[in-house]
């Protein structure tokens, strides 16, 4: 199963799909064992790339990028005409994934986030996917590995017959990390962050009709302030203005 064209927000190459699309691709890949790459990517990653050439390079190595945010998805139908419904939120498109991974009996390890956090999740996975095995879990170090690190947590992973590799470390730690390891872990990499999180119970999730306004990220700055407000005043002004320019033609 290919993936489809690609379109370019600000120099970033997204996929235009759909949860349906993009999961049917990423089981396909998981059943093969493929090394492949996949971010769930929203408005502060696109607006670090943008600052960040040798970010934006890495990024643009992951085979599928979906549009997470809703003003990702804006973008994408008023720049290209592409008439997405709906965004592929990287919580939501997880689930999409283990509910086919749970038909398919698939291998799951879950890299990154905290010790409890992952604890969480494990829990969740089990009690609402059972067919899924779950065959390793490793905590963030919160840090670079060693190369003498990464070298065990490849031979790790991928002794574990994993299918599939959600990862959680936080954009753009995440998106680094599974553009790094394509070709060297046999399984598809989703870089999913806030997902562990969301399913483990430890953040609470933005009400449905935020969501589908695209006003998340206030219902995230309300609960974490002090963490995000500099992500979002500045990230969201960025993406604007890039917005407004492109539509003016002032930028490619």
């Amino acid at each position: 199963m290919k993936v489809s064209l690609k379109r370019s927000i600000f120099g970033v190459n997204y996929t235009p799909t759909d949860y349906e699309k993009a999961s049917d691709v990423i089981i396909d890949k998981a059943k093969q064992r493929q090394s492949f790459g996949v971010s769930a990517l929203a408005v502060h990653g696109l607006i670090e790339c943008y600052n960040s050439q040798v970010l934006k390079d890495k990024v643009n190595k992951i085979d599928m990028l979906v549009p997470d945010g809703q003003p990702v998805r804006w973008a994408i139908n008023s720049f290209y005409k592409e008439n997405l419904k709906d965004r592929v939120y990287g919580p939501e498109l997880t689930l999409h994934v283990l509910r086919k991974a749970n038909n398919e009996k698939l291998n799951v390890f879950l890299y990154g986030s905290k010790q409890e956090t992952l604890d969480k999740l494990s829990a969740f996975i089990q009690a609402n996917f059972p067919e899924v095995s779950i065959v390793g879990v490793h905590a963030d170090r919160f840090r670079d590995a060693t190369q003498e690190e990464d070298k065990m947590d490849i031979e790790r992973i991928n002794q574990s017959s994993a299918n599939i590799v959600l990862v959680g470390r936080g954009c753009p730690r995440q998106e680094i990390w599974v553009s790094d390891h394509l070709g060297k872990i046999n399984a598809a990499m989703m870089a999913v962050g806030a997902a562990f999180d969301f399913h483990a119970g430890t953040v609470k999730q933005a009400p449905h009709w935020m969501q589908k306004a695209g006003l998340e990220w206030l219902f995230r700055l309300i609960i974490e302030p002090r963490r995000l407000w500099k992500r979002y005043l500045f990230t969201n002004s960025k993406f604007i203005y890039l917005f407004l320019c492109k539509k003016l033609g002032l930028v490619k």
